[in-house]
């Protein structure tokens, strides 16, 4: 067996691997032998049949296993002689291979690229404070009323915190919307729908709710709705001006519970010290992992700025599918149409592939991060991601160690990930902190 390697770029590498007659005819005797062993054809015992029968019998299986066991040795046995630590294989030309004459295979494969890591442990991270403010405590506080709050039907005008009950009509340039968006009817006709007035959240009609602070139950009136330029949720009206006749329906106001002994009880304490208490340890919590994570993306912002590596182009473009996968099944789950997502498909590959190349620029230091610090894998590191998936996807965690025992890919990017965050974890425990 001959192994020529050429490299096409510091990361992307060419083996050209020969096998003479002897070797493939040698690696097609072996396959034959065991066909012959194991076959089973009417008349004959195991292992009786004769071997031109066995042959004409399988000759597309065993043309098909001679052509598979033929490239993975040429594959395993020029790792071997050039010593390459393969990232990624990115195309095989088999050429042709058959019993009776040489072959020649072709493998394109990324290897692992080599970089200098800078200085990696003290680096510098910010950590805000912790302790709850009283105004952070007594937001808090009305945050819990609010849970737990009434609406009672009201006869007053709408004000902020309001729910209003209401039917909705739309039209553009003196059109039904609903005839233009036949597809998208909360945005054309809807009889009936609740809408916070001033509410954090908008409901489906940008600048809706705030349209609707003095409305009266009964009322008709017609409001203009104005749609961003980017309005990706309909492609139709974005940028435009529509009108709307809308009808209050009924107004229902928000009525806060007492801080009386009932509230504090379904609270577990005794009075409103224990809650502002038990607020302010929770807020502590929130604080400290809000801080813990920032800190990790400090870490790895400033080893991505301070390397430089070449990243092969494999990994890239893996990467990149698997995030515009991810993108395109949370928008369509969001309503979003294809067609909406192929208007801006340049956009959206760009950002991504953006994206896939910091984070397996990322990947790879915290891989060599990981190598250098002989960072490994521990039994409990394993349990503790299956129970983290399992709490994440919401199954049993006997069925995700089985899924990662039947799935060789899914239990190496299951190692990988355990690998990284054990590396984030070393980089924030050797980090400085400055408080702010």
């Amino acid at each position: 067996m001959n192994v020529q390697l050429t490299s096409t770029s510091t990361t992307r590498k060419s083996l050209v691997v020969t096998l003479d007659k002897t070797e493939v005819d040698s690696e097609h005797s072996a396959i034959l032998a065991e066909y012959v062993k194991q076959a089973r054809l009417p008349g004959f015992r195991p292992g009786k049949a004769p071997v031109e029968m066995i042959k004409r019998k399988f000759t597309k299986e065993l043309a098909d296993e001679l052509k598979q066991k033929v490239v993975s040795k040429a594959y395993s046995s020029s790792l071997e002689k050039e010593k390459l630590d393969v990232l990624s294989i990115v195309q095989v030309d088999e050429g042709k291979i058959e019993l009776g004459s040489g072959a020649t295979v072709t493998i394109t494969v990324d290897v692992r690229p080599d970089f200098t890591l800078p200085e990696y442990v003290g680096l510098t991270v910010k950590s805000e404070k912790t302790e709850a403010s009283e105004d952070e405590v007594e937001k808090m506080v009305e945050a819990l009323r609010t849970d737990k709050a009434d609406f009672k039907q009201s006869s007053t005008p709408a004000k902020k915190g309001d729910y209003v009950k209401l039917s909705y009509e739309g039209t553009l340039d003196g059109k039904p919307i609903a005839d233009l968006v036949p597809d998208k009817q909360l945005y054309g006709k809807v009889p009936m729908t609740w809408e916070e007035v001033e509410g954090a959240n908008e409901g489906h009609l940008p600048g809706l709710s705030k349209q609707l602070v003095g409305a009266t139950t009964g009322e008709k009136k017609t409001v203009s709705i104005s749609f961003p330029a980017d309005f990706n949720a309909v492609a139709a009206l974005a940028g435009k001006n529509a009108s709307y006749a809308i009808e209050v329906l009924e107004i229902r106001e928000r009525v806060l519970p007492a801080l009386d002994e009932e509230f504090f009880k379904s609270h577990q304490v005794a009075n409103l010290e224990e809650l502002k208490t038990q607020i302010r340890a929770n807020l502590k919590m929130q604080k400290e992992y809000q801080n813990q994570m920032a800190q990790r993306r400090q870490v790895l912002d400033i080893l991505t700025d301070k390397t430089e590596v070449t990243i092969p182009d494999s990994l890239v473009d893996n990467e990149t599918q698997g995030i515009l996968r991810q993108f395109i099944e949370e928008n369509m789950r969001r309503g979003v149409s294809s067609e909406e997502i192929e208007k801006d498909k340049k956009t959206i590959v760009e950002g991504a592939k953006k994206t896939a190349e910091k984070r397996v620029k990322t990947q790879l230091i915290l891989s060599k991060i990981a190598e250098k610090e002989k960072i490994t894998i521990e039994n409990r590191d394993f349990d503790n991601y299956i129970y983290r998936e399992a709490n994440r996807t919401r199954q049993r965690p006997e069925k995700i160690a089985k899924d990662l025992g039947n799935n060789r890919e899914a239990l190496r990017a299951a190692q990988e990930s355990i690998i990284f965050d054990k590396a984030v974890d070393f980089l924030v425990s050797k980090a400085t902190v400055s408080s702010n």
